[in-house]
């Protein structure tokens, strides 16, 4: 018995180191963003995405050297991509002043858009891989190099997109931290950012002896609570963007969170060396990737639809249908995970 207490205690202080350092990530990553000139707009879809995404980055690295956990990894990206969309639940409820699809940009539709394609090509890929009758370039599987280039694409696409509209973040120049340098700033993001990578090569070891001492699947596990702890920088980050009105801050920054984490499961199939990452986890994996579409199909049409009314005064419809996916697809995993 105390052996779990202090599994969980230990899943929980990664909980807090990787929330915190997650803070001081987004703050100096914007800071930095201020002092260099580039626009915030491109900073909540690409900077800040990536940084508030490094706990899956080292999660999964971890996961398929050392620890040698598949399944934690690619549950952990899959679960991410699905508990991100969950967050835009969570946004919903707390913007009391109307919709949250109300005042985002319809410009998200576009990396929602990206998203789908990333996150579908991933789920169909590990159909494919588990019949084990498609070909790969020695250890690594095929769409490897695909998803690379489509990532490349969207943010190239993401950054003609962002400079178009340029003329719509003037505020961006303002300078808002004259207290700091951009040698502080510097400093500041590489210490939290080794906060956020010794948390997270923590995590999967964690995560195992968890489904040891709960008899859980390592794909339920790695869906659930690895996804959640890792994408607490998200949860903190997005909830701290609304509360000073930057909505489309928020909103990008899940979206764009989305479109890495697809990435990282590139970079995670370069670096395992047994063979095909997704040719060796199980295929109730594809459960949370066709649930991360039809949740960012959803989102799409909040953001198109710009739903004003709520259900019980509490959330639109369109997010109440994406908390039922969510908690579908956990009640699947839990049940006919393996």
């Amino acid at each position: 018995m105390q052996e779990i207490a202090f599994i969980w205690a230990s899943l929980f202080a990664c909980l807090a180191v990787i929330g915190v350092a997650g803070v001081r990530l987004s703050r100096y990553g914007d800071i930095i963003a201020e002092k260099s000139g580039l626009s915030r707009g491109w900073v909540g879809l690409i900077l800040l995405a990536t940084v508030t995404s490094l706990p899956e980055l080292v999660t999964g690295l971890s996961s398929v050297t050392i620890a040698q956990v598949p399944d934690i990894a690619v549950g952990d990206i899959m679960g991410s991509c699905v508990f991100n969309l969950l967050i835009i639940v969570l946004l919903d409820f707390l913007y009391r002043k109307e919709s949250v699809y109300t005042r985002a940009r319809q410009g998200n539709v576009l990396s929602a858009g990206y998203g789908i394609a990333l996150i579908g090509f991933a789920g169909f890929n590990l159909l494919l891989y588990r019949a084990g009758t498609f070909p790969s370039l020695g250890h690594v599987g095929l769409y490897t190099p695909v998803i690379l280039l489509l990532y490349l694409l969207a943010m190239r696409s993401l950054y003609r997109y962002e400079q178009a509209q340029v003329t719509e973040y003037v505020e961006d120049r303002v300078e808002i931290h004259p207290e700091m340098t951009l040698k502080q700033a510097v400093q500041g993001y590489a210490l939290a950012s080794v906060a956020v990578v010794a948390a997270g090569a923590w995590l999967p070891f964690i995560a195992k002896d968890l489904a040891v001492a709960m008899a859980w699947e390592q794909s339920f596990v790695g869906t659930l609570f690895v996804a959640a702890v890792t994408s607490a920088p998200e949860v903190v980050v997005t909830i701290a963007a609304l509360r000073i009105g930057a909505v489309d801050l928020a909103i990008g920054n899940l979206f764009g969170s989305n479109l890495f984490n697809i990435a990282i499961l590139a970079i995670d199939d370069l670096v395992y060396l047994p063979g095909p990452l997704l040719a060796h986890v199980s295929i109730t994996h594809a459960t949370s990737a066709f649930s991360a579409m039809m949740m960012s199909g959803l989102a799409v049409v909040g953001l198109v639809l710009r739903p004003a009314s709520r259900v019980f005064r509490t959330v639109s419809w369109i997010s109440l249908l994406l908390l039922v996916i969510y908690l579908l697809n956990t009640l699947f995993l839990y049940l006919h995970g393996d």
